[in-house]
């Protein structure tokens, strides 16, 4: 389930972080991050999902 997760933040950041905490924190930072640029918002979710 982690392969799937990690493909789809690949393609949409956001959405792999939703998918892995919901509307926390995280999920807020993430969407920042990837409207200031694509590539940090990838790193941003796949260090998340890898986390936990």
């Amino acid at each position: 389930m982690d392969f799937l997760r990690i493909v789809i933040a690949i393609l949409v950041p956001p959405l792999g972080v939703f998918l892995q905490v919901g509307f926390g924190g995280a999920f807020w930072l993430n969407i920042l991050l990837t409207l200031c640029g694509y590539i940090p918002g990838i790193v941003h979710a796949v260090w998340v999902i890898a986390r936990r």
